[in-house]
């Protein structure tokens, strides 16, 4: 049976191995389905934001925390390569990746490009912040925009300036070493074949972990899935 689980699995997989996503094509012969039904398996994976589809096509554009298009954030292992959607994500994408990497990036999205290495599962720079200016309980109104302005920093004097530059409202900031920690927790169930997405509840009892109390995360009090 196509559930969402194991679709999910099998298109992480598939990033974490090859630094993409099958096709619609391969997806429906490796579950031995037609395209409509594969087609209406990933639409119901994307109503719980399990994924993210192109929308003319239906093919994977992405699924957290990996990218198939490109972005501000190059990983790299030896010869092999993916893309990530923003900071959380690409440490993310590095703790279920578990081999020594780099994180190319640049600060802000603008011209100042930091390299951030992963050994032994260690980060090797820990004087960056993440800002997370956009509102969780609107994440998913446009998740593409959202990751996009979750970027590295070097100092809360540059976040101030960037907001004010491109007139984004500031939002939480975090330092690299904790959102390491929280990525960790957030994506580590993500390669698993039983994976289900967070509820809300569960999200919440998250953020609270790692101490993410700003206006920024609050969510909802419905129990649904985040």
């Amino acid at each position: 049976m196509l559930n969402n689980s194991r679709l999910h699995f099998s298109i992480m997989k598939s990033f974490v191995d090859t630094g993409t996503a099958p096709k619609v094509e391969q997806l429906a012969k490796d579950f031995s389905c037609s395209k409509e039904e594969l087609i209406a398996a990933l639409k119901a994976l994307q109503d719980i934001h399990g994924v993210v589809l192109h929308p003319h096509s239906s093919e994977v554009w992405v699924m957290h925390p990996f990218s198939t298009a490109p972005t501000n954030f190059y990983i790299e292992s030896g010869e092999r390569s993916w893309w990530g959607n923003c900071a959380w994500c690409s440490l993310g994408a590095a703790f279920l990746l578990d081999r020594d990497l780099t994180i190319i990036t640049t600060l802000g999205a603008q011209s100042q490009q930091v390299v951030i290495e992963v050994k032994n599962g260690q980060l090797s720079t820990t004087n960056l912040y993440v800002h997370f200016p956009i509102a969780m309980q609107a994440a998913w109104d446009n998740v593409i925009y959202t990751c996009s302005t979750m970027l590295l920093f070097d100092s809360q004097a540059q976040i101030d300036k960037w907001c004010q530059r491109h007139q984004i409202n500031k939002g939480d900031v975090q330092p690299i070493s904790n959102v390491w920690e929280f990525a960790k927790v957030w994506y580590g169930n993500h390669l698993n074949p039983e994976w289900e997405k967070w509820s809300i509840a569960e999200a919440k009892a998250i953020f609270e972990r790692f101490n993410l109390t700003h206006d920024i995360w609050s969510l909802p009090c419905e129990n649904k899935q985040f």
